[in-house]
């Protein structure tokens, strides 16, 4: 079995499926970062901010997973380091990121497949 760790290192990420919130532990796997790591993130990245509910249970929402996304590719494929990927998300935080819109364009793509799959039955 694969482990998030080395997550970053493989092929594309799995689809964001159509819900409104994700665990951390989903996150996680959607994004091939350890829950630590997400954890550490959201002290670093005031882009990230996870609703908290229930005994301070995390609860992340599509956003927030495009969010972390970014930040991954800018910290392990680009390789900024923290503070550099936090100036970068600053800078582009008052425009459309490139990023951010291909990864939705991805994201619908699939899920239009899906929905064409459900209507040729």
């Amino acid at each position: 079995m694969e482990t998030a760790s080395h997550n970053h290192t493989k092929g594309p990420l799995p689809p964001i499926p159509a819900k409104r919130y994700f665990t951390i532990g989903e996150v996680s796997e959607l994004c091939g970062v350890k829950p630590h790591v997400l954890r550490y993130w959201e002290q670093e990245f005031p882009h990230l901010k996870p609703v908290k509910r229930r005994g301070n249970r995390r609860y992340y929402q599509r956003q927030d997973v495009l969010v972390i996304r970014q930040i991954r590719s800018l910290l392990y494929e680009q390789g900024f380091t923290i503070g550099g990927a936090r100036n970068r998300l600053d800078g582009e935080e008052a425009r459309e990121d490139v990023t951010q819109t291909q990864q939705l364009a991805r994201q619908l793509r699939v899920e239009l497949e899906d929905v064409l799959k459900i209507l040729r039955r």
